[in-house]
């Protein structure tokens, strides 16, 4: 059986490979020798646990992805996108720091009191945040929001090992949970993993003079979500601008980060016309999470994704220009702020084979009937020939998010408690009929 590379992306310790045959999308990541698959069958199957089987004999292109128990051997045929074209192996923790700010969604903020007060924030919790940045209104500067001062900060903490931050975290803070925390970090860290984006938020929390909400997510959740859009819960707010206050060391994170704003371009782009301006491609971009979001229908601002997008292009372009400039079938005339696309099968046949496996997942149920199993290769093929391949796109993507938005909604009544939902809620009410 032969399973053929569709990208690839190395560092020093991570060889990420993402490959197709006739039965499953995966992704496989080198140094936790994890495999994630998504099948083309209704009944998925993850085959994390047959991590223990899996080894590769070196990292050259050729390579042989052997399993140690007794199953076929497959062989890797390469074929290159420029995913690697500048990967590297990291000297230090200034290039990763470096990589992580150039390729990814995150921001360094500069020397300034908003730094100086983030960075309190962040040291009044439990050591082991491997990553923390801020996000929305109150972190990134948003059109029609005099006075950010006066919104809620909002933070994702991501830990290697949640249930040890948790305990720690009770023990320091533990007015910042509901009921739950009667129950012991192991309930808290069960209900942060089995239920709604992987992800555990505390809201509506004084510190430093400012309310906060934080969410805290595992280090290899937020990789699963970068790279296969589980969720596009984390993964979502990560295609938009964020202010970086701890810089990630994990490689495997730091890859992932360039393979989620990979994935996010090649979905954009599916579903643009074939002339459009920078603004249109941002705009596209940074709704991809909030398609299908039950929020935004109920408490969020309807120009939200005009706030972000407008005052922070420049931001934009410096996460998304060289990905951009690296793509075959765009042609960008930045003097002008407008691209050009090849609307053609080639074209839609690339972006739909770099798409992440739930995405491709969404596709399979769309274009077949229940109990008919095709190759993906015919499932990529079948939409590239569609030049109307984008409402496919755009409604599997939907589906994602719609899915972890209301699963994740209804979690949070237990994590902050009924009274602090209503709270948060009617803010969230009062905020969206101001915007009219």
């Amino acid at each position: 059986m032969s399973l053929k590379i569709v990208s690839y992306c190395s560092s020093s310790k991570l060889l990420y490979l993402r490959v197709r045959n006739s039965n499953f999308v995966c992704n496989l990541h080198w140094r936790h020798l994890s495999l994630s698959c998504h099948r083309t069958v209704p009944s998925s199957v993850n085959l994390k646990y047959m991590s223990s089987c899996i080894h590769f004999n070196n990292f050259k292109h050729d390579s042989q992805l052997k399993f140690v128990r007794p199953v076929s051997n497959f062989s890797l045929q390469h074929k290159h996108t420029g995913a690697d074209k500048n990967d590297k192996k990291f000297k230090n923790s200034n290039e990763k720091s470096q990589l992580f700010v150039d390729t990814s969604s995150l921001v360094e903020v500069e020397q300034s009191p908003q730094r100086i007060l983030y960075n309190r924030i962040v040291e009044s919790f439990p050591e082991g945040i491997q990553l923390a940045f801020a996000y929305g209104s109150g972190a990134i500067q948003q059109q029609n929001s005099l006075d950010s001062s006066k919104n809620m900060l909002d933070f994702i903490f991501v830990v290697d090992k949640p249930k040890k931050w948790h305990r720690l975290n009770i023990e320091k803070h533990p007015h910042h949970y509901s009921f739950l925390k009667h129950f012991g970090s192991n309930s808290v860290t069960r209900i942060q993993e089995r239920y709604g984006a992987g992800t555990y938020f505390n809201t509506l929390v004084p510190m430093e003079g400012r309310l906060v909400k934080y969410g805290v997510i595992s280090t290899a959740r937020l990789i699963t979500d970068l790279l296969d859009w589980e969720s596009l819960y984390i993964s979502g707010r990560m295609h938009k601008p964020v202010s970086l206050i701890v810089i990630p060391t994990n490689e495997d994170l730091l890859m992932a980060m360039k393979m989620n704003l990979r994935s996010a371009v090649h979905a954009a782009l599916l579903l643009l016309p074939d002339v459009f301006t920078e603004e249109q491609f941002y705009t596209k971009v940074a709704s991809l999470s909030y398609a299908g979001d039950i929020r935004m229908g109920l408490a969020e601002d309807k120009n939200k994704i005009a706030n972000i997008v407008k005052p922070n292009m420049q931001l934009f372009c410096r996460m998304y220009g060289p990905l951009l400039l690296e793509e075959e079938h765009v042609t960008w005339w930045q003097t002008e702020g407008q691209l050009e696309q090849a609307l053609t099968y080639h074209s839609r046949h690339h972006h739909l084979k770099c798409l992440p496996g739930q995405v491709l997942y969404g596709l399979l149920l769309q274009k077949y009937q229940v109990g008919v199993f095709p190759d993906l290769e015919e499932i990529i093929k079948r939409h590239a020939y569609d030049s109307e391949c984008g409402k496919y796109v755009a409604s599997s993507v939907r589906a994602i998010v719609k899915r972890s938005s209301l699963t994740q909604s209804l979690k949070g009544i237990l994590t902050a408690g009924l009274t602090k939902s209503l709270r948060y809620t009617l803010n969230k009410v009062l905020k969206k009929l101001k915007s009219r």
